[in-house]
């Protein structure tokens, strides 16, 4: 082998030494840098790790203190000539319930928290609740139109108490500006509705008020 050869074999070597040697040196200066940050900031990074978790502690406790502070739950119950319908909601609510002889809503009830803002006002209240004096077919088609363009989904619904009755859910744009969910059911020759006119109040909705209402068929 010539001279050149002889070079150009020890040259391969040469050049993968330098490649590791470099690659060392940068994982070291990586390495060092890491080090150096996280004892340079550990104080500040265990201080922000524990504001989090006091932060998350504390929520924890604010929701725990709001939910048992709607304990024990009001009720309110209808007159029997109307289904004696029995509704369930947070004591920290208060209720205005107009009562009608005669009219299309003999049952018509609001419940909101703290006070019940007037009825005519653009309040989304927490919780309706309304006996219909339309057959429940005739309720449902005021609806249809929502349905049919996607602006509230339709799905079957059995009330917790009353299995024997299946009406139905609706969830979106229950009235103009108005996004919640609301339910209808067969009452008799009437109709009843129960529903919230916020996002803010479904959780109260499904779980203290949907599994804890009834009427008599």
């Amino acid at each position: 082998m010539n001279q050149a050869g002889r070079i150009n074999t020890l040259l391969i070597p040469l050049i993968l030494v330098v490649i590791l040697f470099v690659m060392a040196g940068s994982f070291a200066t990586w390495a060092f840098m890491s080090r150096t940050d996280y004892k340079d900031n550990t104080d500040q990074k265990v201080a922000a790790a524990v504001t989090i978790a006091e932060a998350q502690t504390s929520s924890k406790k604010d929701n725990e203190f709001v939910e048992k502070e709607k304990l024990p739950f009001h009720t309110y119950t209808g007159p029997t000539a109307y289904a004696s319908v029995v509704v369930q909601y947070p004591k920290t609510w208060s209720a205005y319930i107009d009562e009608k002889k005669n009219g299309a809503n003999p049952v018509d009830a609001y419940f909101h928290p703290n006070f019940v803002p007037a009825v005519n006002s653009d309040v989304s209240y927490a919780l309706r609740v309304q006996v219909v004096s339309q057959a429940y077919a005739d309720v449902l088609k005021a609806y249809d139109a929502n349905v049919k363009s996607g602006k509230l989904k339709s799905s079957a619904y059995i009330p917790a108490k009353v299995p024997s009755i299946t009406g139905v859910r609706l969830d979106g744009e229950i009235s103009p500006k108005k996004q919640g969910s609301l339910i209808i059911v067969p009452v008799r020759d009437k109709s009843l509705k129960v529903w919230t006119e916020s996002p803010d109040f479904v959780n109260d909705f499904n779980n203290n008020v949907l599994p804890n209402y009834t009427f008599a068929q």
